[in-house]
């Protein structure tokens, strides 16, 4: 991993609270956190994210910083982590969808990772991107409009905003500096 300073930075993480896939938010939270950047948790209550290890089995606790509605605006990139469960969830809070769609009209980067692609596409941001995902995902996103790639991280910054998409925990290891690097880059954006 790189040495990358992020400080200044703001990222604002959107899950409901049950079902994210442990790893997929809590690996990138505490990673761009220990490089300085600020990460808000944003949840469909202010209740505990119940986190789940493979879309079955407990995992950590995560308490939001805020919920949908009273994040605010004041972020550099928009993280939305997959589990299945959080993320057929998420689709459906329209708080949720207005803030992805509100990240995309803005040119602010969006980084989803696993199932979490399902809120850009209801979001309707994915015609002519280059993105992957969880395999079951190919079909809906490709019928969205996306050109879908099975590779562990697509960075697309071909569009108005920077999309970064990953596949699975396992290519957290590529996610990560993909995602520092379109943070970097989000104060070049327009915001």
């Amino acid at each position: 991993m790189s040495e990358t300073t992020l400080s200044g930075y703001r990222v604002l993480a959107i899950v409901t609270n049950y079902g994210v896939e442990q790893d997929e938010l809590v690996v990138p939270v505490e990673h761009l956190r220990e490089r300085g950047a600020t990460v808000v948790v944003a949840a469909a209550a202010r209740d505990a994210v119940q986190t789940l290890v493979g879309d079955k089995d407990p995992g950590r606790s995560v308490q939001p910083d805020t919920t949908f509605g009273d994040a605010g605006s004041d972020f550099d990139l928009l993280l939305i982590p997959g589990g299945t469960l959080n993320a057929d969830a998420l689709r459906l809070e329209d708080g949720a969808v207005a803030t992805v769609r509100a990240f995309a009209s803005s040119g602010r980067p969006i980084a989803a990772i696993c199932h979490g692609p399902w809120a850009l596409v209801e979001a309707g941001v994915v015609e002519g991107r280059t993105v992957t995902s969880y395999p079951s995902l190919r079909t809906d996103l490709r019928n969205a409009g996306a050109t879908w790639v099975d590779q562990s991280v697509s960075i697309d910054d071909s569009g108005p905003f920077t999309l970064v998409t990953s596949r699975t925990p396992d290519d957290l290891d590529d996610f990560l500096p993909a995602l520092e690097k379109a943070l970097a880059s989000s104060h070049d954006s327009a915001r």
